[in-house]
């Protein structure tokens, strides 16, 4: 079994994250996915996607969050994945924005879906951590954040 005992990071950290996306495109890239109420815990034992057995050991300071990164080496990673996904959705202010927001988040290697004239990013991390990156297209007008006032 391998002993997980830290929190690396997160992949929506831009660094983590290009990491990450190389690693998962070598085919090094393991989940585990974990229901939102096993976020709290600090001890669990888990089984990836690829079927490694892991045994997640963190300090009290540390709590689990979708994206976080349990692993990091050159070859290999372990995330959590949550399996409710959360989204955040976008309204482009018009066609150019439209096309300016996905080649963003294509650059981003963010996972996306489409609903009407919508947007909505699979969030694998914080969503300020998001919001952080699309602040230049929110400022600009170019998108508006859906929910928010």
């Amino acid at each position: 079994m391998l002993r997980l005992t830290r929190l690396l990071g997160n992949a929506s950290d831009a660094t983590i994250g290009e990491s990450l996306h190389r690693i998962e495109h070598a085919g090094g890239l393991e989940i585990i996915t974990l229901k939102r109420s096993d976020t709290a815990r600090k001890r669990l034992h888990a089984f990836t996607d690829r079927g490694t057995e892991i045994g997640v050991m963190l300090d009290r300071s540390e709590q689990l969050a979708n994206g976080a990164v349990l692993l990091l080496e050159d070859a290999r990673a372990i995330v959590v994945r949550l399996d409710e996904p959360q989204w955040l959705g976008l309204a482009p202010a018009d066609a150019a924005a439209a096309l300016e927001l996905g080649y963003f988040c294509g650059n981003m290697h963010w996972k996306v879906r489409f609903v009407g004239e919508y947007l909505h990013i699979s969030m694998e991390g914080p969503r300020e951590d998001y919001l952080h990156r699309l602040q230049h297209l929110i400022d600009a007008r170019r998108i508006s954040v859906l929910g928010d006032g």
